[in-house]
């Protein structure tokens, strides 16, 4: 599985977003690795070694449903999967607070 890490960068002028605090820019330097998961699936190894090209994998999520957004592998978000040109993206539809 491609993994992609994302860098988030301190928006020019004014305050920080983040609060008043001078060190609060600080952390927009700091990289974060984001995942969208669309679904998943439980498999023994057994089976995954058979897979090859054009295997189809049933996930557990039904088409529509909502798909989890993690950083650095913690749930926080959800959202909706749309097409960007000819690229895939995510639509935020819901932040899950911590618990």
């Amino acid at each position: 599985m491609a993994e992609r890490t994302t860098t988030i960068t301190r928006p020019t002028g004014g305050k920080d977003s983040i609060g008043d605090s001078e060190g609060a820019g600080a952390v927009f330097d700091v990289l974060v690795e984001v995942s969208a998961v669309l679904g998943t699936a439980d498999m023994p190894i057994s089976q995954i070694l058979k897979l090859g090209r054009g295997a189809v994998v049933e996930l557990e999520r039904k088409v529509g449903e909502a798909i989890e957004l993690h950083a650095n592998n913690r749930l926080v978000a959800k959202g909706e999967i749309v097409v960007i040109e000819d690229r895939l993206g995510v639509t935020i539809t819901e932040i899950v607070k911590g618990s």
